[in-house]
């Protein structure tokens, strides 16, 4: 079995904090309390780096810091952490991105990968002067992969597209390797994007029948195409030794969310052009009952918050058991996140981590000399 990837989160997007923090899909974003400096983000990501996670998300959106020039300066403050680094295509011309991902690649050290994001809020995508509706978007998202992939094979590159035109076009600084492209998206136009430019498909934590279905339709339609991809879970985690205590500390962020916050993130949700962000609030509901959606599954956080709206919550062990479901449908790689990310690093990284690598699920990416460097005395390190 090919060992599992797992990716922790960057929160640019308001801060961080000891309670859930909203926004994004239209809604502000809250105040966590924990400033998205360069220092508190760096020491999420040296913490990530040390636990074993192997890449790092940062989101992208009107609500948040620019993603390439927070990644670009933590890049510096790590050294093994790779950067999912999180655009939307149209905003910036495809030889522009092409350029940007090859310096980045090129000057990191192989550390980039990218998450394309398209697009689901038309009225916040006309803050960034496009206009294009949602079909649109996945149209000229999918013109925008076809050039980039083409300027990465250092070939000049003719193109005569509806949104993009481009002649003689040869890009100096080619990425080396290419970097992996990441993708989520639920509607029909997004499933076919996935099939036919991108190579891990991410969707967002539903119960694992649900994502079952889903990675059989994005590997069928990219069967079709004569491409295999890998699938990817992004959703958040609170893992404590026992299951009563994760489900005690489930219980504390549902209690500082206060009933307006949710009816006024809901009907601002509820706006979203986005079919995922829809699938997100069916699961919650709008109310703070039932949020237990899947053994060891839980909805709490999709209340007042935009995106990724589910966690794993339980024990090590019981969260490594739902994690195991996700991978008998087709999931091999997580991208993980906590309030705060800090500590709930250290909590996933120093828990279930180690119980996946027990049960022969994973293993640290980082060479056992680097690792053995980092025991006092040189004490021997239990793989």
């Amino acid at each position: 079995m090919t060992d599992l990837k797992f990716h922790w989160f960057l929160p640019t997007n308001g801060g961080d904090g000891r309670h859930i923090v909203g926004g994004g899909h239209g809604t502000p974003a809250g105040s966590g309390g924990r400033p998205a400096s360069v220092a508190y983000l760096g020491q999420i990501a040296r913490s990530a780096e040390q636990l074993g996670f192997d890449a790092a998300l940062t989101p992208t959106g009107a609500w948040c810091e620019d993603a390439w020039i927070t990644t670009a300066m933590l890049s510096s403050v790590s050294e093994r952490l790779k950067f999912l680094v999180a655009f939307r295509p149209g905003l910036t011309s495809p030889f522009l991105a092409a350029q940007m991902a090859g310096t980045f690649q090129n000057l990191s050290g192989g550390r980039l990968l990218l998450n394309v994001v398209t697009g689901g809020e038309s009225h916040e995508q006309r803050m960034y002067g496009d206009y294009l509706d949602k079909d649109a978007r996945y149209q000229r998202c999918g013109e925008f992969l076809d050039i980039v992939r083409a300027l990465w094979s250092g070939k000049p590159v003719e193109f005569e597209g509806e949104y993009f035109q481009l002649s003689d076009a040869v890009l100096a600084q080619l990425p080396d390797p290419a970097p992996l492209v990441y993708f989520g998206g639920s509607s029909p136009a997004a499933l076919d994007v996935a099939a036919r430019h991108v190579d891990v498909y991410l969707t967002w934590g539903e119960p694992p029948a649900a994502v079952a279905e889903k990675v059989r339709r994005v590997r069928e339609r990219a069967e079709r195409e004569g491409r295999t991809l890998g699938f990817g879970l992004r959703v958040h985690s609170i893992a404590r030794d026992t299951a009563e205590e994760a489900w005690a500390e489930a219980g504390r962020l549902l209690a500082g969310i206060s009933e307006k916050q949710i009816r006024e993130v809901q009907a601002g949700l509820h706006r979203s052009e986005s079919e995922g962000q829809r699938r997100m609030l069916a699961l919650n509901g709008g109310t703070k009952d039932g949020l237990e959606i899947h053994p060891n599954l839980w909805a709490g956080v999709g209340l007042v918050r935009g995106g990724a709206g589910t966690a794993l919550v339980g024990s090590h062990q019981q969260i490594a058991d739902l994690i195991q479901q996700y991978v008998d449908v087709g999931i091999t790689e997580f991208v993980l996140s906590g309030y705060p990310h800090l500590e709930e690093a250290y909590r996933f990284g120093e828990g279930v981590l180690p119980e996946l690598s027990r049960r022969g699920l994973w293993h640290h990416p980082a060479p056992a000399r680097a690792l053995s460097a980092s025991v006092p005395f040189g004490a021997a390190v239990t793989r």
